[in-house]
């Protein structure tokens, strides 16, 4: 029987060939991972996370020069408004889709569509949902609990694609522990206009996860995830108190997860994090990674991860 591949009213409006985002993970998602979604039907997203910078946009953009299809970026709304020019550099990079997340001032949406950029943003309630409507964001990214690294765990993914497409007109993507074409097929069927992938994509060849992260990640099952603080605690990252991160277990998460008060005092501890983060030890340093981290198996290219991912028999 003939393969068939999935597609969305929304991914055809996009000219895409696959109703598939790469989620534009921080220190993942860079111009090459991008560029292979793009070639293979997907909207290619660079992402800029708590390390972004003018100077990293700019190089992972011209990664992507040249790309097959159409090219995004996603900002992490704090990390955009301490870093003057970021924001800026993006929209005049015109890409075709921005998208800003965790955050409540959603102004920059005005912004792009005055540039004629398409806007996207994470939610994670219905709440969440209607302001970003109201906001006249184009597509809503409705991520669950089961996603890796930052995000409010307060709905799975299906509970919460389900709410919010009772909630608010618009297409929504779905995101957060998709990992297989069972996956994306349920949450087609459930009324995504597609799914945004994050995990499933990270140990791809065209990444830049770290060596360190891979093996890591390859080892894992999906129960090897926890929601922690401990992370951004130690690293001193700002992030808000209501986007912990799903990351991997390690040897800091069972010290620190729950002890964040005393670790922000212990300034050895934070300093051997560093040293960890530095020589890319997963046994201290972060890996961020979702519930579906047990389907991630082996390094792939990014279009036979999609091409597995987008086919059905």
């Amino acid at each position: 029987m003939a393969r068939t591949r999935p597609s969305s009213r929304w991914s055809r409006s996009m000219g895409l060939r696959l109703p598939v985002v790469n989620a534009p993970m921080g220190g993942v998602a860079g111009g090459r991972l991008a560029t292979a979604v793009a070639a293979a039907g997907g909207l290619g997203m660079i992402g800029m996370g708590s390390a972004g910078s003018v100077e990293a946009l700019a190089r992972e953009l011209a990664h992507a020069a040249g790309a097959p299809g159409p090219i995004g970026i996603g900002l992490v709304d704090w990390v955009a408004t301490a870093r003057p020019g970021l924001l800026e550099l993006a929209l005049a990079s015109a890409p075709a889709l921005l998208s800003v997340s965790f955050g409540t001032d959603l102004s920059w949406a005005e912004r792009a569509r005055a540039a004629r950029i398409r806007t996207a943003t994470q939610i994670f309630t219905v709440d969440d949902a209607r302001r970003a409507h109201d906001a006249g964001i184009d597509v809503l990214v409705a991520r669950g609990l089961e996603g890796g690294g930052h995000g409010a765990p307060e709905l799975a993914t299906l509970p919460l694609v389900e709410a919010v497409l009772d909630a608010v007109p618009g297409p929504v993507l779905a995101a957060g522990g998709i990992g297989s074409a069972r996956g994306v097929t349920a949450m087609l069927a459930a009324g995504a206009s597609g799914v945004w992938l994050g995990t499933a994509l990270a140990a791809c060849a065209e990444s830049l996860l770290s060596p360190g992260g891979r093996r890591a990640m390859l080892a894992a099952e999906g129960t090897d995830t926890i929601v922690t603080r401990a992370f951004d605690v130690g690293m001193e990252l700002p992030w808000p108190h209501r986007f912990p991160a799903r990351v991997l277990r390690n040897d800091f998460t069972a010290r620190w997860t729950g002890h964040e008060r005393e670790l922000a005092d212990d300034a050895r501890a934070r300093a051997e994090l560093s040293a960890a983060a530095a020589a890319d030890d997963p046994r201290l340093a972060p890996v961020d990674a979702g519930q579906g981290v047990g389907l991630v198996t082996a390094v792939r290219p990014v279009s036979e991860i999609l091409g597995e991912l987008c086919s059905a028999s």
